[in-house]
């Protein structure tokens, strides 16, 4: 040569980072968090929170899933209308868009449902609840517990899935967990 250098062209390789599963390229300490409850229906004006995680402090995760219940929808599948509930996904006290005011059933428990995947921020707290607004089991009959007819709702769930894994921003995952 003739004292001019060779400038190659950067060589592009496909690397697998450290701490990630070379086949799905999750982290390899991923785990699933999966919480669910059945309540009786709140009294108007209440809400209660039907399923709840709290990432641990330094995890990373990520929202996947959820799914609903209601007994009249598990009599009736076509009973789909919640009418006077409202459905919230909340992660640390705020509504999780795009699932801002839900009224009717949209992931049916047991079923597959649509999955999401929605990066959660660290040490968050997702909470599904569902908020009595107006639902009365009948109008023309005091509210009691003994009160009990097929064409109402009485009893309702939830169900939150997702992975969370350790921020390797904090420190190597392997030495934290010597």
């Amino acid at each position: 040569m003739n004292g001019t250098a060779i400038q190659l062209a950067p060589r592009l390789e496909n690397v697998q980072a450290a701490g990630l599963c070379n086949v799905c390229g999750l982290p390899a300490d991923s785990q699933y968090f999966d919480a669910s409850s059945l309540a009786p229906i709140p009294a108007p004006g209440r809400q209660i929170v039907l399923a709840s995680f709290t990432l641990p402090p330094q995890y990373c995760g990520r929202f996947e899933n959820f799914s609903q219940y209601t007994d009249l929808n598990g009599r009736n599948h076509a009973q789909v209308r919640t009418p006077g509930l409202r459905w919230t996904i909340l992660v640390n006290n705020r509504p999780l868009h795009p699932y801002l005011d839900l009224q009717h059933i949209v992931n049916p428990w047991g079923f597959g449902g649509f999955p999401v995947n929605i990066r959660l921020d660290l040490d968050a707290r997702v909470e599904f609840a569902v908020r009595n607004e107006t639902y009365a089991l009948d109008p023309n009959q005091n509210r009691n517990e003994n009160a009990w007819d097929a064409a109402f709702i009485h009893l309702v769930g939830g169900r939150i899935v997702g992975r969370y894994w350790y921020n390797p921003a904090y420190g190597d995952a392997v030495c934290r967990r010597q």
